[in-house]
């Protein structure tokens, strides 16, 4: 690895290439707007100045379409800034991230992310915001994810799980989030008639994680082989129409 920004810029246009036929491409730096529009605004947190690393650093505020997710340039005219910096004495300033659960976003300094990625570097060192989100966001998550995130995330606004149990949550499609709603608030209302009360949506969500969701897991994990791994995916599958 080094410091050449010809090499880093064909890398990333090489791999672009083979997949410019891809709807999304798995390997686009994410937004954070539209990241952020998917899994919903809470509050926001300043968490000072500290080391991150480098690989968690996969999206940006204004310039996804400069840099690929591995920060290899896609734009040619960045390259005199990319030796300006490549060649300057001293240790570079910090970067400016905003954080939403694992994911990283650049605020200021790109090119030195995209330097320290180059230099093979494990961390830099970096301002930091955080952003709490409704949906977690997860490092893994790409463009292509955002249909899922934004389901998932109306699916919690109906059903406000408490933060230990959403942390896992993964469904591929849009669709089974809304079924799953659907049907946590037929348990509730179930629960109702029988003289039950449930105070509020939170009261609720927790009920039905623990005395519907779960056990029907573990029936489900006792006897079956080769289960998806995530309890929602284990309950979509078996639960709703099986169990």
């Amino acid at each position: 690895m080094g410091d050449s920004f010809g090499s880093a810029w064909w890398q990333g246009y090489a791999t672009r290439l083979r997949r410019i036929a891809a709807a999304r491409d798995p390997l686009a730096l994410m937004p954070l707007d539209e990241t952020l529009a998917a899994l919903g605004r809470t509050a926001e947190t300043y968490e000072g100045l500290r080391k991150v690393p480098v690989d968690g650093v996969v999206g940006s505020l204004a310039r996804a379409e400069d840099f690929d997710r591995l920060f290899r340039p896609r734009n040619r005219a960045l390259r005199e800034r990319w030796r300006a910096i490549a060649d300057a004495v001293g240790e570079l300033p910090p970067v400016r991230l905003v954080r939403l659960g694992d994911m990283y976003f650049v605020e200021d300094g790109h090119h030195r992310i995209a330097l320290a990625r180059a230099r093979g570097a494990d961390a830099v060192l970096a301002e930091v915001r955080s952003v709490c989100t409704v949906a977690f966001a997860m490092r893994c998550l790409t463009l292509a994810d955002l249909p899922s995130k934004r389901a998932e995330r109306m699916f919690l606004e109906r059903v406000p799980l408490a933060d230990a149990d959403r942390t896992d949550l993964w469904l591929d499609d849009p669709a089974d989030w809304f079924r799953l709603a659907d049907s946590a608030e037929a348990w509730g209302f179930r629960q109702t008639l029988r003289g039950r009360v449930l105070r509020d949506r939170a009261e609720l969500a927790g009920a039905w994680w623990h005395e519907e969701v779960r056990p029907v897991v573990e029936r489900v994990r006792n006897r079956e082989t080769g289960a998806a791994p995530r309890e929602i995916a284990v309950y979509v599958s078996y639960g709703l129409d099986h169990v």
